[in-house]
Parts: C-alpha cells; structure tokens; sequence
C-alpha cells in the first residue's frame, strides 16, 4: 500500500459522494416538474458507484481477498477507491393525480407527476452527505499520520 493510497481513497469517495448530493438536489429540485425539454415529467435520477480497481473478469474484488492480497504482496497491490459508472434515470411508475385546474392536466383531469419522493430524496442526501463527511474524515487522519511521521523522522 502506497504511502497517499488512503488519501487518494478519500479522495474519489469525495467525487463520487459530491456528485450523489449534486443529482439528488436536482431530484428535489426536480420533484413537481410536470413537463420537461421533452414534453414528459422528470424521471428521478440515481447515481451508480462502482469499485474503481476491478479485476480482469469486470468482478469487484472482495475486501478479504483484497486483505489476503495486500499482506502477501507486501503491499505491492494499490487501492483505487470508487468511481462513478453513471447516472441512471428511475423506471418506476410515475404518479397520477387529480387536479384538473393544473395546466397540464389531461381530458379526464389527471396530471402526471414526477417518480420522486422528497422523503427518500432527503434520506439520499443524508446518507451521501454523512458518507462525505466520512471521507473528510479519513482524509483528515492521514494526513496527521503522515505529519507524526514526518515529525518522527526529524
């Protein structure tokens, strides 16, 4: 293991968590849009996240055989992190309600609303930014060992 493997660790957790807050801002943003570009209420929008180093079959690797890995190796195998694979729009059913006095609203007086539910969104947005937190975290800790280090070898 690298001496800033831990920092760039943190580092793509850190990408990856900003974009997760940044496109569920857009789904609350986004959570009474009736009518977007293409004429069709907004679809709630989900960030997919993989495991940046994967191994040559396209399998993530598992924790305990990176584990077994790094202490046979003697550390020689290096961590990557996590990456953004893409951002994938929800299928699920969007919602029908009655409201016919709403402009989009159809003959039989029904509008189509967008798939997003603000509790879930507001759960994600949490969970993202505590992970971003997390991340600052571990940052923050080896930075410190790096200094203690540093200052031991002085």
């Amino acid at each position: 293991m690298g001496l800033f493997d831990a920092i760039d660790a943190s580092g793509s957790g850190l990408s990856a968590e900003r974009l997760r807050m940044d496109v569920t801002s857009e789904n609350l943003a986004n959570a009474e849009t009736t009518k977007g570009a293409d004429g069709q209420p907004y679809r709630r929008k989900e960030v997919v996240l993989q495991q940046a180093g994967e191994t040559a079959s396209n399998q993530p690797t598992s924790f305990a055989s990176m584990l077994s890995s790094m202490q046979g190796a003697g550390g020689a195998k290096s961590v990557n992190g996590v990456k953004v694979s893409g951002i994938v729009e929800d299928s699920s059913a969007l919602k029908r309600i009655y409201d016919p006095g709403h402009p989009d609203a159809d003959k039989d007086g029904y509008v189509t609303m967008p798939n997003v539910n603000t509790v879930t969104e507001m759960t994600d947005l949490i969970s993202s930014s505590r992970a971003y937190e997390a991340n600052v975290t571990a940052m923050q800790t080896a930075k410190q060992m790096f200094s203690k280090t540093l200052d031991l070898l002085r």
